[in-house]
C-alpha cells in the first residue's frame, strides 16, 4: 500500500472511489450519489486539487487500485486561513482494519504541517459512527462538540460530531 497526493490523472479513479464511498457509507457524508454523480469532471478535478492548493486530496493504493482518500481544504479567507478543514475520508470495507484510515490522515496532518500557517485541522462526523471516531482519536483529534439533528439518513436525523487537532507550531502568533 502507498499513500500518495492525488493529481487531475487520477481524476477517474478518484470519481468511482467517492461514489462508492456515497452508496457504501450514506451516512457518513452530508452529499448523497446522485448529487455528485451529476457533476461534470471538471468539478471532481478541482475537488482533487492539488498539493499546493486551497485543495488537497490523498489517495491510498494497492497496485493500481485507489482503495481509500481523504482531503484538506484551506481557507483563502485572512480570518481563517490558519485551519484547514478534513473531508472525504473513505476506505473501501474490504481494505478497513489494515491501518490505512490511519496512513491517509498522517500524509494530511504532515501536508498541513508544512504549510507554517496552519495551525489546526477540523473534521466533522456522523454521530454514532465508533470506527471513524476512533480513527479520529488515534490521530490525536479531540472532540468538542456535536450538532444535533445535522444532517438526515435513512433512519433519521443524526448530529454531526466536531473534531479538532492543534499543530504544534514555535511562533502561532502571525
Amino acid at each position: 500500500m502507498r499513500v500518495s497526493t492525488l493529481t487531475a490523472a487520477d481524476v477517474v479513479s478518484y470519481r468511482a472511489l467517492m461514489l462508492e464511498a456515497y452508496e457504501q457509507a450514506p451516512d457518513a457524508f452530508t452529499t448523497t450519489s446522485a448529487e455528485r454523480e451529476a457533476e461534470p469532471e471538471s468539478w471532481w478535478v478541482k475537488r482533487i486539487g492539488s498539493a499546493d492548493g486551497l485543495t488537497t486530496s490523498f489517495g491510498a493504493w494497492k497496485a493500481d487500485s485507489l482503495v481509500g482518500t481523504v482531503a484538506l481544504e484551506y481557507s483563502a479567507k485572512p480570518k481563517t486561513r490558519h485551519s484547514a478543514l478534513v473531508l472525504g475520508m473513505y476506505v473501501q470495507p474490504h481494505e478497513r482494519g489494515q491501518s490505512i484510515g490511519l496512513a491517509l490522515l498522517n500524509a494530511a496532518i504532515a501536508a498541513a504541517s508544512a504549510r507554517p500557517e496552519i495551525l489546526s485541522l477540523n473534521l466533522t462526523l456522523t454521530d454514532g459512527n465508533i470506527p471513524a471516531l476512533r480513527l479520529y482519536r488515534s490521530a490525536g483529534f479531540i472532540e468538542w462538540g456535536t450538532q444535533p439533528q445535522a444532517i438526515r439518513t435513512k433512519s433519521g436525523l443524526k448530529g454531526k460530531v466536531h473534531m479538532s487537532l492543534s499543530l504544534s507550531r514555535a511562533n502561532a502568533a502571525a
